[in-house]
């Protein structure tokens, strides 16, 4: 017959390890979070407290044996599966890939025989004295590249103070501090004009060509053709599954790129006066990296994303995207020309005013000429003349 002190104590054991039981979710989620941020001390601590607690109450060894072996069980299944919950959630909710370079720069160096530049020799330009630093886009690199191995000395090198790559958001930058002559890509943002006006500087544009904004998806999507109207309400927000454009039942993606960059400040322009929505992160750094998000994404077919054609179609060639359709126009280069693409981006050459070297404005004009454009077109852009 059991007394009464004996059932208060088997009570008091049957709370506590309700209590525990109950808590090891908690212990184990706190755990995790102190060791994601280096709290590894307390975070030991907090797992061992269960474990150890026990001891002061459970005399039999056989019982507390099964409870530890219990404990860790449970600790182990709780830890995965919220690690992997975890995991998959961040990975869900922020999506913010820097892939540098966002072009293998040692397949486009000038002065290089197996260089994939168009190799051109210019018959009316070599510059010489006061070289201009000339700089660009990602997309922009294999033309400006060729303009240095036609005209610049054989000697030049990339990042030698006369030929770089700073991408988009570093280049308008140093154009705008006037730490570089020329700047090679789409127009800057209006941020970036601000800059410039803030640090005393005016850009000045010489358009040298055309180019096709264009959207892709991945190719398992059956989606081949988007009115612009479709691609706003997209971006919006407003439209959400691939479902309301006759596509498949399935959630929307719609990636963009990182504030500053040359592509999504087009795609602001694209936008217009509609509201482009909060991406939730879900930004790329890396102009590369958003066609290889749209085409691994989850490994769903259900992201959509923006560049450049010739970036797309001429430096990238990923098998696992599509180029869309606008407005029933495919996004070719006769379409460009023909102007019958809707949605064509100027290709310019930004320097700023009052550049005293006489170089830079011989270099603009070469770009113009019959040998700038021609280097224009062999790359894959559309030069002005078209």
């Amino acid at each position: 017959m059991e007394t009464r002190e004996q059932k208060i104590k088997l009570i008091v054991k049957i709370v506590l390890t309700v209590l525990i039981v109950t808590a090891l979710p908690m212990v184990g989620s706190l755990s995790l979070l102190l060791l994601a941020f280096g709290g590894g001390f307390y975070a030991f601590a907090l797992i061992l407290i269960p474990a150890i607690i026990p001891l002061i109450w459970l005399k039999n060894k056989k019982i507390h044996k099964i409870y530890l072996i219990a404990y860790c069980a449970l600790f182990l299944v709780i830890g995965s599966v919220y690690t992997v919950d975890r995991i998959t959630d961040e990975y869900e909710k922020s999506i913010t890939i820097d892939v540098t370079p966002n072009i293998n720069t040692s397949e486009w160096l000038p002065f290089e025989e197996d260089s994939n530049i168009v190799k051109y020799d210019s018959k009316t330009l070599k510059l010489t004295g006061e070289l201009p630093i000339i700089d660009g886009a990602t997309a922009a690199f294999p033309v400006y590249s060729a303009f240095v191995n036609a005209v610049y000395p054989n000697t030049t090198r990339l990042y030698d103070g006369v030929f770089e790559y700073n991408n988009t958001v570093g280049g308008y930058e140093k154009l705008a501090e006037k730490k570089t002559d020329i700047f090679i890509g789409a127009q800057p943002s209006k941020e970036q004009i601000k800059y410039a006006e803030e640090c005393g500087t005016t850009f000045e544009y010489t358009q040298i060509g055309y180019e096709a904004f264009v959207f892709f998806v991945h190719k398992d999507n059956p989606i081949d053709s988007l009115t612009a109207e479709q691609i706003r309400r997209i971006y919006s927000g407003e439209i959400t599954n691939w479902k309301e454009v006759g596509g498949k039942d399935e959630e929307i993606e719609a990636f963009q790129r990182n504030e500053g960059s040359g592509s999504q400040s087009m795609m602001l322009r694209f936008m217009g006066d509609v509201a482009i929505m909060d991406p939730e992160i879900k930004e790329i750094r890396g102009m590369g990296s958003i066609i290889e998000q749209v085409a691994d994404y989850k490994s769903k077919s259900g992201s959509i994303g923006f560049s450049f054609r010739f970036y797309v179609e001429g430096i990238i060639k990923n098998p696992d995207i599509k180029m869309i359709a606008v407005d029933g126009v495919a996004p070719t280069v006769e379409n460009v020309k023909n102007n019958k693409y809707p949605i064509i981006a100027p290709v310019y050459a930004v320097t700023y005013a009052g550049n005293t070297n006489e170089n830079v404005d011989k270099l603009l004009k070469w770009m113009l000429s019959e040998e700038g454009q021609y280097i224009i077109e062999e790359t894959g852009y559309v030069g002005i003349g078209n």
